[in-house]
């Protein structure tokens, strides 16, 4: 009667590793750019694109999954979501880093901050959701705090809505597509590279591509892949093996420890607007989860 917890247990413990192991890594990742400043965003992105495509199809040899990678290539409307998914994706990525290489980490936090909170909003349009009065109140206090913040220093609030909105319809995309994760993010990868190069190559023809000029700087922009690929892979199996309120509430360890950045590493200021803003949001996202917790989503 004994044997099947343990494994129950096991798995609980992998799920938190992973999950913690994401969000640290992309709490942190503000770090890892500002080692790559005088590297265009541009080629940051294009950077992350085609070195994660090595590292992912090095994945897929060393497991065998060839096979499922190639099913997938032959699904038309799944390639046309991942296609979706692609383009938002490398939307996301490139307004995070020019966010953090131009001094608006705060801005940036912000959007992640809001994203769970938008991911409800979409629920509620495009999937036909309904909501809970908790739930009411949350998206109440985070559209005040947003209300707050245009008023008073709306300068970096397109960052924000741009992040938190591009993020939570990529999550969206991927929700419906029928693929799973390793060979999603291969394709969407495999999809944005001739892109990838091509500006890269563009930046080479103008004698403006950081790449190749220095050993340090050129092993850095290597490792963008695994930066890139490791967290959304722990993501991706931390979801898997973890209830729905365990991974909201880890959720929000990323944009706290990009907040904590941007007022100690970064030297940004806050303005009375920004701390009515995410005094706002964080009492949204503490209302949200606390009624997450008490009505556990059903498992599906």
């Amino acid at each position: 009667m004994q044997a099947p917890a343990t494994p129950a247990a096991s798995l609980d413990r992998r799920g938190l590793a992973f999950g913690l192991g994401a969000y640290l890594i992309w709490g942190f990742l503000p770090l890892y750019f500002l080692l790559l400043a005088g590297v265009t965003a541009g080629e940051i992105v294009a950077d992350r694109v085609v070195w994660s495509l090595v590292l992912l199809v090095g994945i897929l040899a060393v497991t065998g999954r060839f096979g499922k990678l190639l099913a997938v290539l032959r699904d038309t409307r799944t390639l046309g979501l991942l296609a979706v998914s692609a383009a938002l994706i490398s939307v996301n990525w490139l307004i995070y880093i020019w966010a953090v290489q131009n001094g608006h980490v705060l801005a940036a936090s912000l959007g992640y901050f809001l994203n769970p909170l938008v991911n409800v909003l979409i629920g509620v349009v495009v999937l036909g959701e309904r909501l809970t009065r908790t739930q009411m109140a949350a998206v109440a206090l985070a559209a005040a705090g947003v209300i707050v913040l245009a008023v008073g220093a709306g300068a970096g609030l397109w960052i924000s809505l741009t992040l938190a909105v591009s993020f939570a319809f990529y999550g969206l995309v991927r929700k419906v597509a029928p693929v799973e994760s390793l060979e999603g993010l291969t394709i969407e990868t495999a999809i944005l590279t001739p892109f990838a190069l091509a500006y890269m190559a563009w930046l080479a023809r103008s004698d403006a591509l950081i790449f190749g000029d220095a050993a340090g700087m050129t092993g850095l922009l290597v490792l963008a892949g695994a930066v890139t690929a490791v967290p959304l892979l722990l993501f991706a199996g931390a979801a898997r093996l973890l209830p729905y309120s365990t991974l909201g509430l880890l959720q929000y360890l990323a944009p706290t420890l990009q907040f904590l950045l941007a007022i100690t590493v970064f030297g940004e200021v806050m303005t009375l607007s920004h701390i009515i803003c995410f005094a706002l949001i964080w009492s949204g996202l503490a209302l949200y989860v606390f009624g997450s917790v008490r009505r556990p989503r059903p498992t599906p």
